[in-house]
């Protein structure tokens, strides 16, 4: 993997930037849908690409493992192929889904014994066969094995939780090694940073993290219920210390709000279900404001759902048609709302890197921020 910085905003930490693997090019900042088991919900590949357009989307190791389990993935040839997909693919470690499997997991210094929620049979990851399986499933970036502590979080907790984290990446690594890519591509390992909404286990988490030399670097444990602020801060205090030549991945964010502060702090990629999730349930986002399409206000309202247009669902049909779908509680309709979300957060992230390009970002932002905090 390559990352070249090509340009940063002067009044603020965002970058714009380029990064190649072996399935192409991923220019950031980007938002990467999130495909958890092999699919993003609801949409076709052919309209993932043609329509939605992102650089790289993201599997899920967990979800993966379990179903349709890593032996029918290797005989596929890996995911690329068993979903048919040419361009790149993130894989989580299945951290943050044992961390919210609380009441059906048990963490160790070797792994997490967990029961799984499908079936309640055993298993156990380790930063070892997390590893395996993620060669196997065959993701061009893969992340490592680590804790993700709930909030809040003591103290100790945390700080134990770290130091764990950051021996099971030196699992990790000296694991990789001993295990070839499967598939003719390379791999590219990111670690972790944690330490809750601790400044200093940050710090110190970030530290390590830089230390270990990878070609990226992420930062967990963050959007798991703190208020904006306190993620904003961890965030400020990360980004300060991760090397500026390598790209810098916050998981599981956020809002479209959120993805624009984060911008403005220096991060480079962004994952989130929010679009998608939100969009089942009938939210749609747009540059002006949320809607909630099962309203009773777009009953009668045959305008476009977006005039900006930004994917062909937009202007195809109306909010009082979509609403009718909802009501009826159609598949389409989620669908509709789901390209239609996707298309906005890629526009977004896109319209983003244009403006620091530009040199205008800071003012850009600012002015986006406030027009898309509305409810309309």
């Amino acid at each position: 993997m390559q990352f070249d910085l090509l340009s940063k905003d002067a009044s603020s930490k965002a970058r714009a930037g380029k990064i190649t693997t072996d399935h192409g090019v991923i220019e950031t900042p980007i938002f990467m849908p999130v495909g958890t088991v092999g699919t993003v919900k609801g949409v076709h590949q052919r309209e993932l690409k043609n329509d939605i357009n992102p650089d790289i989307i993201l599997g899920n190791t967990y979800h993966l493992y379990l179903r349709p389990q890593t032996s029918i993935l290797e005989k596929a040839g890996g995911l690329h192929k068993f979903m048919n997909w040419d361009r790149n693919i993130l894989t989580d470690s299945g951290g943050y889904q044992v961390y919210s499997l609380s009441a059906n997991r048990k963490i160790k210094e070797e792994g997490v014994k967990f029961k799984s929620h499908i079936d309640g049979s055993m298993h156990f990851f380790t930063p070892e066969n997390v590893m395996e399986i993620q060669r196997t499933i065959g993701a061009d970036i893969i992340m490592a094995f680590d804790e993700c502590t709930p909030y809040p979080c003591d103290y100790k907790y945390a700080k134990r939780s770290m130091h764990m984290t950051h021996r099971w990446l030196d699992r990790c690594m000296q694991h990789l090694e001993k295990i070839p890519v499967k598939y003719g591509y390379d791999q590219t390992f990111f670690p972790i940073v944690q330490g809750s909404t601790y400044k200093d286990l940050r710090q110190q988490s970030a530290e390590y993290i830089a230390n270990a030399g990878a070609q990226g670097n992420a930062i967990g444990g963050l959007s798991v219920g703190e208020p904006a602020e306190e993620m904003y801060a961890m965030t400020e205090v990360v980004t300060e210390i991760l090397p500026e030549d390598k790209p810098r991945y916050l998981m599981g964010v956020g809002t479209p709000i959120n993805i624009l502060e984060n911008i403005a702090l220096g991060v480079d990629m962004f994952d989130c279900v929010m679009p998608t999730r939100n969009a089942r349930n009938g939210m749609l986002f747009t540059a002006h404001g949320t809607i909630n399409i099962k309203n009773k206000k777009w009953e009668d309202d045959f305008s476009a759902i977006d005039e900006m247009a930004i994917t062909y669902v937009d202007t195809e049909y109306s909010k009082a048609y979509l609403r009718h779908l909802f009501s009826v509680n159609e598949l389409l309709g989620k669908q509709i709302a789901t390209i239609h979300n996707l298309g906005f957060y890629l526009w977004l992230v896109r319209e983003a890197r244009k403006h620091i390009l530009a040199g205008d970002f800071y003012s850009w932002k600012n002015m986006m921020v406030k027009q898309m905090d509305k409810r309309l």
